[in-house]
């Protein structure tokens, strides 16, 4: 490509760029009636923005602009729908996935450890085992109540899981693999 090419490239560009960010608006009133809420659609028009940049040289010259980037956002729409689903899907599955209840399984032995290791967790650890284990608080509950998102009380969750299930292996060795439910540990023989 030639100097002159490159410059007419960009300078066409450019006038895509300038058409499609002045009518910012009426996209984000697109999106608005199409997604659950305004920080959603400006995010979704931000990345289509970026979108448009990357791609606009792809433009056929008897396309219209406006008509090729409500293109691009009606695949950003699907693909944030798409997203979104699957987010929801995986917490359903990790959901699934989670034992049903630490208390039932406390309840169930007669051993203490679950208890004191529950105890011994950090606070985060032991605030998300107490409050969806333990008292049935649902996981979108419980990162409202934290003030963080479902994903990341997801984490949360299954790490203090995790901490749970290796501090058990550590405290009571063999029982702990059966979850206690027969424990056999110097614990409960005291």
């Amino acid at each position: 490509m030639t100097t002159k090419e490159v410059a007419a490239t960009v300078v066409g560009l450019s006038g895509r760029i300038e058409r499609i960010t002045a009518q910012h608006a009426k996209f984000l009133s697109f999106l608005s009636a199409r997604v659950e809420d305004k920080a959603a659609a400006e995010d979704i028009l931000q990345s289509a923005y970026l979108k448009a940049v990357e791609h606009g040289s792809e433009i056929r010259d008897d396309e219209s602009t406006v008509a090729w980037f409500y293109r691009i956002l009606r695949n950003a729409i699907t693909d944030h729908y798409r997203r979104r689903a699957a987010r929801t899907s995986a917490h359903e599955a990790f959901a699934a996935e989670a034992p049903v209840s630490y208390e039932a399984e406390a309840t169930q032995t007669a051993c203490a450890c679950i208890k004191d290791v529950i105890r011994d967790l950090k606070s985060e650890y032991r605030t998300a085992i107490e409050q969806v284990d333990l008292g049935g608080m649902t996981v979108e509950a419980f990162a409202q109540s934290q003030q963080t998102s479902a994903n990341n009380a997801s984490v949360r969750l299954h790490r203090a899981r995790k901490a749970v299930t290796k501090q058990l292996t550590t405290v009571c060795g063999a029982c702990a693999e059966h979850k206690c439910l027969d424990c056999t540990c110097r614990r409960s023989q005291l």
